[in-house]
């Protein structure tokens, strides 16, 4: 093992602190509705600091700063997206979801649609969401501890799954709740401070953002490629490699020309001090070009991205059901409307660092954008700034931060996953509950080795996608329309899931030819929310036109809209112990 004595101790005390937090919610959980919900008695302020900090996962700390160093202004509409989201919820779904009274979405949809078999459907689609969403945080923990202290990037997954696991096992909801409230403000503080260190040293530099040039490193930097990549190269002078050059055996060549060069994995490339920085091809090559918005993220038709990632991250926010789950703790409807307005305050004050943090990124660690692994960008801009102890300072603290973004997300989807296997395929005791949670937290260690090449955002974003094609049209129908029929859900869960999922399943094996029929298939598999959320809506609205509603949709409709104080509201609680 690699790395600075002081970030493996920030790791070693935030991975305690989780643990010793979640054991103190342990003595207070009991019964399976203390695991599922808490028993409904989590108050406004401490559900949205654990909404939060659930919510802020490793596509926050770590990807959005990565794709903004990488991609520039388009990358902005990832933080846009995820914090508008809550408006979404706030204005749709938070209120009449939790005066359903239901305790997970399955039970949800069979509230509202008088289906077992719904039920059933819907329980499938949240576990795969689910197992979609955690991949990614296992991978962003196998990429921080391989950054920071060199171990191997399977030793991430398996850490954090076992934390992860210990907690949910324990507590439940009631256990987590205290860990995800507490990791908000460790995350907060994890990447303010750094954040804010960086603009201090940005304005006494008096650095440039969006000159002509590419970004050049400050001192001689060494950089071991470890996959083949296409670079552009805008000023070759300055730089030399030992390894694979466009398809030939070098050492100590340089490119020659300027334009598109091949560099074969186990390259390793030396730049001087001063010298432009390439670039992975397809992205911005200069500061002018990244600091405009138009480019897209890699790849043709800039345009039906950015449309595609607002969809997926602003109706995939209301269908992600991690966060759902939440909103059934609150006492009352009136208090989980209160939850979703405090957590888009929250959300809003955060994201303002990563992309500080993603900015300078590409000032002060430049050499990422040869590989494209920007998603390091958050662990080694820090140190590498401004250094000595204090960069190693604030390096440990970026790395604490890092430790709780993977686990308060994970533990969030980790008790839905358990809750929803615990109460629709086993008996709903808290014996089952705890069975399903280390099948749940096994599952995604082998997905997240698989998809350790995308960038960490890109990864989330399926995730989103995948739940604005399914629990999203479910939910916003569910409670809004009258005419949704349990056919038309089910049949609108299986066609979205099965259009976004494959979707998913062929980007994450390897994707299709950017040259095949002008891009347009290679970005649909790519960012399929654009195309996959409109057929799911038409699929349930077209079915359920020709299919029976339920009898009595105007007493479901009462409960989820009436306030409580007039009395319609009853509880769904969950059967065992």
């Amino acid at each position: 093992m690699t790395g600075s004595p002081l970030t493996a101790a920030a790791l070693l005390i935030a991975a305690i602190a989780t643990v010793v937090i979640g054991s103190w919610g342990v003595r207070l959980s009991r019964t399976t509705s203390d695991f599922l919900v808490a028993s409904r008695s989590v108050g406004p302020r401490w559900n949205a600091a654990a909404i939060s900090g659930e919510y802020l996962s490793a596509a926050s700390f770590l990807g959005v700063a990565g794709l903004i160093a990488k991609y520039g202004a388009d990358a902005l509409w990832y933080p846009v997206g995820f914090t508008a989201g809550y408006l979404g919820l706030l204005l749709f779904v938070a209120a009449p979801l939790r005066r359903s009274g239901a305790y997970t979405v399955p039970d949800f949809a069979e509230f509202r649609l008088g289906s077992a078999r719904l039920r059933k459907v819907a329980m499938l689609v949240v576990v795969i969401i689910c197992v979609f969403y955690l991949a990614p945080q296992y991978q962003g923990a196998g990429l921080a501890l391989k950054t920071l202290l060199g171990m191997p990037v399977w030793t991430g997954p398996v850490l954090v799954g076992a934390i992860v696991i210990t907690n949910v096992v324990g507590g439940g909801m009631r256990s987590i709740t205290f860990v995800q409230a507490f990791q908000y403000w460790l995350k907060l503080t994890a990447i303010a401070i750094p954040a804010l260190a960086l603009l201090g040293l940005f304005v006494t530099d008096r650095g440039e953002l969006g000159g002509p040039l590419p970004p050049s490193v400050d001192r001689e930097t060494t950089v071991q490629v470890e996959t083949d990549v296409v670079v552009q190269v805008v000023d070759p002078s300055g730089i030399t490699m030992t390894g694979l050059l466009d398809g030939k055996t070098v050492r100590d060549a340089t490119f020659g020309a300027p334009g598109e060069h091949t560099i074969g994995a186990g390259t390793s490339l030396t730049l001087a001090a001063g010298a432009a920085t390439p670039v992975v091809a397809g992205t911005p090559s200069t500061g002018s070009e990244w600091i405009v918005s138009g480019g897209g993220l890699g790849g043709g038709h800039p345009l039906y991205q950015v449309i595609s990632i607002i969809v997926a991250t602003f109706l995939g926010t209301m269908g992600l059901p991690h966060v759902l789950v939440r909103f059934y703790t609150n006492r009352d409807g009136r208090a989980a409307r209160r939850t979703a307005l405090a957590v888009i305050a929250l959300l809003s004050f955060f994201y303002l660092f990563p992309t500080l943090l993603g900015v300078f990124s590409r000032l002060y660690v430049p050499q990422l954008l040869i590989t494209g692994t920007a998603d390091a960008a958050v662990l080694l801009a820090p140190g590498s700034a401004i250094g000595g102890a204090l960069g190693q300072m604030l390096a440990a603290l970026v790395a604490a931060g890092a430790i709780a973004a993977f686990l308060a997300t994970s533990s969030g989807l980790l008790v839905s996953i358990a809750g929803a296997l615990a109460t629709d395929v086993m008996r709903g005791r808290v014996r089952d509950f705890r069975i399903a949670a280390v099948i749940g937290g096994v599952i995604p260690i082998p997905l997240s080795l698989l998809v350790a090449d995308l960038e960490l955002s890109r990864t989330v974003g399926l995730a989103f996608a995948v739940a604005a094609s399914t629990l999203c049209p479910l939910l916003v129908l569910g409670i809004w329309w009258r005419g949704l029929t349990a056919t038309g859900a089910a049949c609108g869960l299986i066609v979205g899931g099965l259009a976004c999922g494959s979707a998913v399943l062929v980007e994450i094996t390897g994707g299709i030819d950017e040259n095949v029929l002008g891009g347009w298939p290679a970005v649909m598999v790519g960012y399929p929310a654009a195309v996959s959320v409109p057929v799911a809506f038409a699929t349930m609205i077209m079915v359920s036109r020709f299919t029976r509603a339920t009898p009595n949709v105007a007493q479901i409709f009462a409960r989820m809209h009436v306030p409580e104080r007039l009395g319609m509201g009853v509880e769904r609680l969950p059967e065992g112990r």
